[in-house]
């Protein structure tokens, strides 16, 4: 099957192509605030990855987790390549990761990854991680059939957000409903996948000459901190590594225009700058 129907996609704008890929228990619309502001210098490929939104589900009791991301991209990536060109790509968070890990094995123009995913300085802080999910989302299920009403509710909807944005106030009520839904039932923060969440340490070797890769990350990220991202130059010395102020773990509805100029930027090659 055509990977590009294998995984369900949204382009717009043109340019060189800038393919984004969202975090765990997102979907392409989480780049929705930034769309608009990279649609005129890229053409802009946002899927759903395996698992999420309108995605086939993931196989929790088959093969690798993280190949079941990495497999299609894979052949997303190299056809979205055929014009010659090597597509651009970026992520957030579990998308970071895979960013970076399509980076390593080559065959992109460059990465930018938003908070990603994998950088744990020890098992503790693993488990640190994925519990913020599970916390948030044994809170939710107190009020799973009350939901909707809820999150009508402001200082409620900004209290379920809070962990995962810096402005949770300026996330939608559509998209909360969407995210909590998402948080409910997700599988993948039940640790039911064994190679899931991935390490820094099972990214490909870097491949020669280096990809051109930025690490942006959230000054705000309560869900992986800063100071996981001490630890990228252990993975990619090249990295150029930005820390980005007043912005949480999922950065783009906190900012959208800087998060859209790091975008840019990031993506950037010859004859690629903007204006």
């Amino acid at each position: 099957m055509d990977p590009m129907e294998k995984m369900e996609h949204d382009v717009a704008g043109e340019g060189p192509t800038l393919l984004l890929m969202h975090g765990v228990l997102h979907r392409r619309k989480a780049w929705d605030a930034v769309l608009p502001l990279l649609v005129p210098h890229r053409r802009v490929v946002t899927v759903d990855l395996p698992g999420h939104g309108s995605a086939s589900p993931l196989d929790m009791s088959g093969p690798s987790i993280i190949r079941q991301f990495l497999d299609p991209l894979d052949e997303l990536v190299d056809q979205l390549s055929e014009t010659g060109n090597p597509v651009h790509v970026a992520g957030n968070s579990l998308g970071g990761w895979l960013a970076l890990a399509l980076a390593a094995q080559g065959g992109v123009a460059s990465a930018t990854a938003l908070s990603p995913a994998g950088f744990w300085v020890n098992d503790a802080d693993r488990i640190r991680a994925m519990a913020t999910f599970r916390l948030v989302r044994a809170f939710a299920r107190l009020g799973r059939q009350h939901t909707p009403r809820l999150m009508r509710i402001p200082p409620i909807r900004n209290l379920g957000l809070a962990p995962f944005f810096a402005h949770p106030s300026r996330v939608s009520y559509e998209t909360a409903i969407v995210d909590m839904q998402s948080l409910l039932d997700s599988p993948l923060i039940s640790g039911h996948g064994l190679d899931f969440p991935p390490n820094a340490d099972d990214l490909p070797p870097i491949s020669e000459p280096a990809v051109p890769v930025t690490c942006a990350w959230g000054k705000r990220d309560v869900c992986l901190p800063i100071y996981q991202s001490r630890r990228v130059h252990q993975y990619f010395p090249h990295a150029n590594l930005i820390v980005v102020p007043g912005v949480g773990h999922v950065p783009m509805t906190d900012n959208p225009g800087l998060i859209a100029a790091i975008l840019l930027a990031g993506s950037e090659a010859p004859g690629t700058a903007t204006h």
